[in-house]
């Protein structure tokens, strides 16, 4: 049974964070910080909810470059318990599916308990003053196949807050595994 997000809680501001990526440089959040927005994703590499969009999460993210809008994942899981989410694995991953943002390993688990998040995948999308305008899912899922009508509600919203600085009122939760606490 997938786990889903709570409802955004709009305007809440982002946390800053130092981590390793997966190219080995501490990044904090405003060395990703967008000029238009930033998306902040928590994933891992075994959840099958992650597997399932994560072309998709590549093609967006590349999309809402344009916007102004930069993006980060961060693996919160247990390594120790999940190897398949350790910090080699992690870079295996990045590299196989070709990540055009960097990928950060929370290996304490603070940054995810810090930022509330629940589950993989787990989205926080913030405007340009690094307030929270969106916390939904990235597309429909039916039996962990994307279904691909029209744009993810992550890219329209994503859209929506580079222009207003505003996210959806109406917005569908993230469904995923949990995060995998030590």
């Amino acid at each position: 049974m997938p786990i889903e997000t709570p409802i955004c809680d709009f305007g809440q501001k982002a946390h800053d964070f130092e981590l390793n990526s997966t190219e080995n440089k501490l990044l904090s959040l405003e060395d990703i910080k967008g000029e238009n927005g930033t998306l902040i994703m928590f994933i891992c590499n075994h959840c099958p909810y992650v597997k399932a969009i994560t072309k998709d999460l590549v093609e967006d993210c590349k999309i809402l470059k344009k916007f102004g809008i930069n993006s980060v994942a961060i693996c919160a899981n247990d390594a120790e318990n999940y190897p398949e989410d350790s910090f080699e694995n992690m870079i295996d991953f990045a590299k196989k599916h070709n990540f055009n943002f960097p990928y950060l390993n929370d290996e304490t688990q603070e940054v995810a308990k810090i930022y509330g998040a629940v589950c993989t995948p787990d989205f926080f999308g913030y405007n340009r003053n690094l307030e929270l305008q969106y916390r939904g899912r990235l597309r429909e899922l039916k039996n962990l196949i994307p279904v691909r009508e029209g744009t993810s509600d992550l890219l329209e919203a994503m859209k929506q807050i580079s222009e207003t600085g505003k996210g959806p009122k109406n917005q569908i939760p993230s469904a995923g595994c949990s995060i995998k606490w030590k």
